[in-house]
């Protein structure tokens, strides 16, 4: 297909996924996938693919914003990335400090108030990228109209871990009752500063796995996936705005879901009981089929021997 036609088929696609989408994820993180194999298919190295993938990112980020993301999370550098060989990761360094300090400078960061904030052991990677991540955190400190977090020296799992063990120290000395564990005890643990759930994970470059990524964000929230072919110096406008109504359809089928759950507890329900399944059906029922939704009379409680109760 000849380019020009090809730009047109594009063009209208896209702005048929926007007509279709309704809203917005709070929080999308996004496995940036196929930078080196990128550059092989162009015959390039893995700097020139790295260098492609900056771009992808700088797009997408405007892309969010436009439609109203709060919350993007890019996984950048994983602790297994250290394996790879030293020349690769070097020019990665680079590249790292060459976008940290432009993206601390550029107008639109400040203009749009972009909290720029990197999670991971970062005291594992060299010092000039040390210096560019508290370069740019200290030069969009207290922005909250948007939060970009890079994930560097990233791991699911250690950070998990990490967080185990600090509970566990706090419980050893006396600080923390065993019994009063929670949620947020392991959630100030994992980052110093908080983390939204993740509503979405995109990961182009045609694996189908999160690989270890924010596993207690997003698999805690049942995140939707979005996985796609393009690699990520390729990844679209249209790719993106897929994820979003991938994202919006398992939101729907959530609601749905819920609404069919109350539906089927309240003929076995105490009146106490029948509050709450009715409020859940009352804010879920408009995303039931027709011919699911309940009459009125559904709503009332039976007593013991299934009969409606007077």
């Amino acid at each position: 297909m000849k380019r020009w036609l090809r730009q047109r088929v594009d063009a209208a696609y896209e702005r048929l996924l926007s007509q279709e989408i309704s809203g917005a994820p709070t929080h999308v993180a996004v496995i940036q996938d196929g930078n080196r194999r990128y550059a092989r298919r162009q015959g390039g190295d893995a700097h020139e693919g790295h260098r492609a993938g900056a771009e992808t990112t700088e797009r997408v980020l405007e892309w969010c914003q436009d439609i109203g993301v709060e919350e993007l999370t890019l996984y950048t550098f994983s602790t297994e990335n250290f394996e790879r060989p030293a020349e690769e990761n070097e020019a990665l360094f680079d590249l790292l400090c060459e976008k940290l300090h432009e993206f601390a400078d550029a107008d639109r960061v400040h203009e749009n108030e972009v909290c720029i904030r990197a999670i991971g052991e970062t005291e594992m990677l060299p010092e000039r990228v040390q210096n560019a991540v508290e370069y740019a955190e200290r030069r969009t400190y207290g922005y909250d109209q948007f939060v970009l977090n890079i994930a560097l020296a990233y791991g699911g799992r250690s950070r998990l871990l990490e967080a185990a063990r600090g509970v566990a120290e706090s419980v050893d000395a006396g600080d923390l009752d065993h019994e009063a564990i929670d949620v947020e005890d392991i959630e100030r643990r994992l980052y110093d500063q908080p983390v939204r759930d993740v509503d979405l994970i995109i990961r182009p470059g045609g694996e189908e796995r999160t690989s270890n990524f924010l596993p207690w964000h997003a698999n805690g929230n049942e995140a939707a996936v979005f996985f796609c072919t393009p690699y990520w110096p390729e990844f679209s406008k249209a790719d993106f705005l897929r994820g979003i109504r991938t994202y919006e359809h398992r939101q729907e089928s959530w609601r749905r879901t819920r609404a069919r759950r109350a539906l089927a507890l309240l003929g076995a329900v105490s009146e106490p009981e029948l509050a709450e399944a009715r409020s859940i059906v009352d804010r879920f029922r408009d995303s039931l089929p027709s011919s699911e939704q309940p009459e009125d009379d559904e709503f009332e409680p039976s007593d013991s021997s299934g009969r409606a109760a007077d």
